[in-house]
């Protein structure tokens, strides 16, 4: 058999400055059988002040008090105390105020002179459930706009990526660092151009929330519009510097970055890193970092403009991973040491499977595992697949029509 549950036990603050009515309605709760506390104030701005100290389940408010009146009460009085639920008390005379208060956020009303105890413990009850029901409606409410904002910014941080159909493939994956977070300014794109270039940008703006996410949206979007009017390298670096010193909320916020230009026919990859580590280079089952010279994060120092140049000669088969250091920053489970770059290497040189979706899966549960899922950081994930192979041949120069020749 089941125990009884407990009854709830109601705090309740009456607002009253007439004693002989104070009286009434603390013997009419004593006659309801509610588990209570009453705590009883003469003005507005003792209520407050007891509020802010010890929120209460219910307050019994008047309507007319030596420091207020009228339905601006229950207005003072759902700032106070948000989560509390209020019933006003209104006289003989003035019927239409409880109904009015309604309509401003009360919960329910009483009328002076004709309340009894059973009344009472209805009001009280229906009060606080119904003030219960409207806070987890909100908090849905809240919740679906929440998911209605990720979704929105997702699609703004993660975008579909604009690849050929043989070239290249391009595997991705996006985990925001807390539980019901907003996405953060982790973003990513990959463009294809004229003659097999795969161009790709991995980038991690500060911070976390709506100004990061919003930040982040802004500049994978100039990335984009950028590459495709042909900018490249430092060049692109500072427009997109512009874009952020002129879109960042605050003037301590920066952006890392990786930008690539993956050369198929050439069999190059043309790096730029602006405070983002190196990539990761997968070929013929096994995978290292790909050294890379540094340069300056967006924002950082304004007009350095310091971002040099690594190009490498790519096998004609294999992957590039770039990511942010949300894969990376977290703890093993025997150390209290970083994961870092070694560690990530060792998990992709042991892992079991091949397939890149697989592959990245089985990763980010892995990180997570080592970490205990205490996982705060955005992380952000780009894997680039390419075999040579499937590059159409150059064609080679065309004959020239020769003139005929006359005797």
């Amino acid at each position: 058999m089941r125990a009884p549950a407990a009854e709830q036990h109601y705090d309740i603050l009456l607002v009253e400055d007439d004693a002989g009515d104070a009286l009434l309605v603390e013997e009419l709760l004593v006659d309801t059988g509610l588990s209570h506390t009453l705590v009883w104030h003469k003005t507005l701005a003792a209520a407050r002040t007891a509020l802010a100290e010890r929120p209460a389940a219910c307050v019994l408010l008047d309507l007319h008090l030596p420091d207020g009146s009228g339905l601006s009460l229950v207005g003072a009085v759902q700032e106070a105390a948000p989560d509390t639920a209020v019933v006003v008390l209104t006289g003989l005379s003035e019927t239409h105020a409880g109904v009015e208060a309604l309509a401003t956020g009360a919960q329910d009303y009483l009328v002076k002179g004709k309340v009894d105890p059973d009344l009472l413990q209805r009001v009280v009850r229906y009060a606080v459930q119904r003030k219960q029901a409207e806070r987890a409606k909100a908090a849905l409410q809240a919740g679906e706009l929440r998911a209605q904002e990720n979704a929105r910014l997702e699609r703004g941080l993660l975008p579909p990526l604009m690849l050929g159909a043989t070239t290249a493939t391009a595997t991705t994956r996006y985990f925001p660092g807390r539980e019901r977070a907003l996405l953060g300014g982790d973003f990513l794109d990959v463009v294809e151009t004229g003659d097999h270039l795969v161009h790709a940008v991995v980038g991690d703006v500060s911070g976390h929330g709506p100004d990061a996410a919003a930040l982040g949206v802004c500049l994978r979007i100039a990335w984009r519009a950028l590459v495709l009017g042909g900018h490249r390298g430092p060049e692109l670096l500072r427009l997109l510097e512009q874009m952020l010193l002129a879109e960042r909320g605050r003037p301590d916020m920066f952006t890392t970055c990786t930008l690539l230009t993956l050369d198929l026919r050439a069999r190059t990859v043309t790096l730029h890193l602006a405070g983002h580590h190196e990539p990761l280079l997968t070929s013929e089952g096994t995978t290292r970092e790909l050294p890379a010279q540094h340069g300056v994060a967006l924002g950082i120092a304004p007009g350095v403009e310091l971002w040099p140049a690594t190009t490498v000669p790519l096998p004609p088969r294999g992957a590039l991973t770039v990511y942010t250091d949300g894969l990376i920053e977290g703890h093993t489970d025997t150390h209290r040491t970083r994961l870092g770059t070694e560690g990530l290497l060792r998990l992709l040189n042991t892992a079991p499977v091949t397939d890149p979706d697989t592959l990245l899966d089985q990763l980010i549960a892995d990180v997570r595992k080592l970490n205990a899922d205490r996982h705060t950081d955005d992380l952000a994930i780009l894997r680039l697949d390419w075999d040579t192979a499937l590059v159409p041949a150059q064609p080679g120069p065309q004959p020239q029509p020769t003139s005929p020749r006359h005797g």
